[in-house]
Order: C-alpha cells, then structure tokens, then sequence
C-alpha cells in the first residue's frame, strides 16, 4: 500500500476533480463509520481519501418542491433532531435511528450506509419505500437516480469513477400517508438486520390504500422493492385479507442465504410476519396524517 492521500475539498467541482483524476483505489468520507473501520481491517487499502464533510450543501437538510433535499454528509443524529423532517418521514428516522450507537450516529450518514453496498443496511429499505432519489454529481455532470437502482450487490453500488452522491430528495407528502421501518435481529441492540422491512402507503378520505411501496432488507443480494407486496395493499383498506396476501408476496420475493443469523427458511418467514407488523404500524401513522 502506498502513502494514504487525504483531501477535504470546500466544494463539490474540487471533490470532483480529485476522484475523477485518481488512478488507484479511491473511497469518500462522509462519517468514516464503514471506510475508517474497513481501512483498519485491511479491508480496503485506498490510495486517496476524500472528505466532503466541509461541502456546505452537503451538509444541508432543506425544504424544496413540496418535500425534502438531505445532504449526503447529514449525519443521521442531525436528521432525528430535525422536527419537520421526523414529523413527515417517521419511517425514514425508523431506519436512521437504529445505525449503529449514539456515538455512531452522531458520524454515520444514510449516503454511507447505502454506498456501503449491504443488503442488510438499516437505512435502505425505508429510503427506497419513500420513494427517494440520490442526486449525484460526477465528471459528466449531474444525474438524479432511484434509491433502488444504486446497490448492485453485496459491497458493489452503481456508481461510476468520479462521482458522488450529493443529497437525498424525497417527493412530497400526500395527505392521510405513512411509512415504517422495523427490523428483527438476534440482539436488542447494534447489531445487523436478520430481515428489515421498509413501507410507506397512502390512504383515500375512506381510508382505501391508493398507493403503497414496499422494500425488504437481508433477504437478498440487494435491498428488494417488491412491487407485488405494494399490490397486495393497493385497494384494500389494509385488513386482515391484505395483510395475509402481503405477507405472501413478502416472503415470496425472498432469495436469502443461510448464515449464523438465520437460515434461508427462517428468514423467508420472518419477512412476513415481519411486513405485517411494518404495514400496521404505517397504516397507525397515515390515519393521525
């Protein structure tokens, strides 16, 4: 490993530049939870490390268009201290909440987890199931993408050389809607997620769910949107019947692996019985809306 090269550029065009001219291995810093951890570990051996934490504008959390712009060096603590974000994007907080200790998440930020590339990533599936996008910035100028479509597989996102992801944009919220996050796992505390699971759902003035999107964590190679699970909901005032058919479609869309934390069966089921308790606590939150 050569000599470790750290930058901390005040502007984006500068943070830019600096990746897209490197020629060996390259990581951004944000909150350092996952890059300084893997460095340590001799995981990943980078030749430059860029801080964008001194990016003004991405360090911002902003009201716009009806919804929300968050930088991607927010750390997570920010976010739960922002009342009007945690008021419109409980299930977001749900999942920013539970990324790692205090300490943790006074450095962690949701651009990290989701650039970390897990499946298992606490964050994900709640961004996905609110229907957020990453604006990203890179050597071809700037392009505004899916959450879903950034992870690739276990460790790989879809990022090319040079780019950053600058911020989080979340949609406007309609009226009589909520969303949710829960995630099971062996301990109580700081550990990774057996299975997660991600929903946001509106209702009609007849309480009718007229959209919903639903997103499944550590059950495969990427965190899911499973379109299915979002249709069982659809149309249904989100009774019993929907909540079974929901459960179907959750575990079906499934494709886990066994490891120390579960087998491919008990993850299956879980995430059922998982999507269940996430939609009825949504279901809660879109009637106070």
């Amino acid at each position: 490993m050569g000599e470790l090269r750290y930058e901390a550029p005040s502007t984006l065009q500068a943070a830019v530049a600096l990746l897209a001219e490197a020629k060996g291995v390259t990581r951004v810093l944000a909150g350092g939870t996952d890059v300084i951890v893997q460095m340590e570990t001799d995981l990943i051996e980078p030749e430059l490390l860029v801080d964008i934490k001194k990016i003004p504008e991405l360090r911002a959390i902003t009201a716009e268009n009806g919804g929300y712009r968050v930088g991607a060096a927010v750390t997570c603590m920010e976010l739960m201290e922002h009342e009007g974000f945690c008021k419109t994007w409980p299930g977001v907080i749900d999942g920013a909440s539970l990324i790692g200790s205090i300490q943790v998440k006074g450095r962690a930020t949701m651009a990290g987890n989701l650039c970390n590339g897990s499946p298992a990533a606490d964050s994900v599936p709640a961004l996905i199931a609110a229907g957020a996008a990453v604006t990203i910035i890179g050597p071809k100028g700037m392009r505004q993408v899916p959450v879903e479509n950034i992870p690739m597989s276990p460790g790989k996102i879809s990022l090319a050389k040079g780019e950053i992801i600058t911020s989080f944009v979340f949609p406007p919220r309609p009226p009589h809607s909520g969303d949710a996050y829960q995630r099971f796992t062996p301990r109580t505390e700081m550990d990774i997620a057996v299975v997660g699971v991600g929903i946001n759902l509106t209702l009609d003035g007849r309480g009718t769910c007229t959209a919903a999107r639903v997103a499944l964590g550590a059950v495969a190679p990427t965190v899911l949107l499973v379109k299915e699970a979002a249709a069982a909901l659809i149309g249904s005032r989100v009774d019993d019947a929907a909540l079974d058919k929901l459960a179907k479609a959750a575990s079906a869309a499934c494709r886990p692996i066994d490891d120390k934390r579960g087998t491919k069966e008990y993850r299956i089921k879980v995430a059922g019985v998982l999507a269940g308790r996430v939609a009825r606590e949504a279901l809660e939150r879109a009637r106070q809306n």
